[in-house]
């Protein structure tokens, strides 16, 4: 493809700790604090806007996200399905979701009526053994589809019609038609395709012009696309392994950037001095809010 044009942002450290996979960058609009999680070490980290500071808990179980809970506390995205973590630190299982596999869930999002849709994975990387799913705030599941490889980022439009999804398998980015009245994905179809020598397609993030950000994996970018699919802009860290992005601050003009060292178990790939860190920007576009879970 055509060269891409570096977006000037400001790039800077918020979070150096060294995350194994960090992911899952959530705002929490009500505490002012960006929410992320440590996949692999089953950590979840909150920094505040305010003071930067930077506060974890560990559920003792690999997680993919967290995100804030409509009731209080919050819900993860984990090992044994969705859980429940309060804040007095207490965890339960609220949801299982394919525990008796070998299989984890992963990188979550909410739409406006609080439904959360998180996929999984196999963690032997067995080709289309995960799915994709929605779990509805009386606790229904409904499973949209399954022969996911690597479930990842979602996100919806700005007028929330359209539906984004990334199976890191399939290396690009698919749209469905979105039904905010009865949460129906529909029309599936690829959006954008990611050449092999950009990276994987790993976590996203839609702004309030509907263009949509994707962190690319071992390609030490995250690119911005149009609606219409072409990619108009790039921000480059210094870090290969770029895991997911989305954004935060009182106003949603800072786009929050999460990356991975995976050292816990090692990729085979050179280990950079910044890798694992959270990183921060003004990428000169505010984003979408950040919906909690309803259930």
């Amino acid at each position: 493809m055509n060269a891409v044009p570096e977006i000037a942002a400001d790039l800077e450290i918020i979070a150096k700790v060294s995350a194994d996979v960090g992911e899952g960058p959530i705002w929490d609009d009500k505490t002012e604090t960006m929410i992320f999680v440590d996949s692999t070490a089953g950590l979840i980290y909150r920094i505040s806007h305010a003071t930067g500071e930077l506060t974890s808990m560990g559920l003792g179980q690999m997680v993919g996200a967290a995100i804030p809970r409509k009731c209080g506390g919050l819900v993860a995205c984990a090992s044994d399905g969705l859980l429940s973590v309060e804040d007095n630190g207490s965890v339960a299982l609220l949801v299982p979701i394919e525990k008796d596999l070998n299989h984890r869930m992963n990188d979550a999002k909410c739409d406006s009526r609080g439904r959360l849709w998180s996929g999984t994975f196999s963690l032997t990387f067995e080709k289309g053994a995960g799915a994709l799913y929605r779990i509805d705030p009386d606790l229904a599941i409904t499973k949209a589809f399954g022969d996911v490889t690597i479930s990842n980022g979602l996100g919806w439009s700005p007028d929330e019609k359209t539906f984004y999804y990334v199976d890191t398998g399939k290396r690009g980015i698919d749209a469905f038609d979105y039904d905010i009245e009865t949460g129906v994905a529909s029309n599936r179809r690829r959006f954008i395709d990611i050449e092999r020598s950009a990276g994987l397609p790993d976590g996203i993030a839609v702004d309030s012009e509907g263009c949509l950000w994707v962190a690319l994996y071992y390609g030490g970018t995250v690119r911005r696309y149009s609606a219409t699919g072409k990619c108009i802009g790039k921000i480059t860290l210094p870090v290969a392994r770029v895991t997911s992005c989305n954004f935060g601050g009182p106003d949603l003009d800072l786009l929050y950037i999460t990356t991975a060292n995976h050292l816990i178990e090692d990729d085979g790939k050179p280990h950079e001095s910044y890798a694992g860190a959270t990183f921060r920007c003004r990428p000169g576009v505010t984003g979408l809010t950040s919906h909690r879970f309803a259930g």
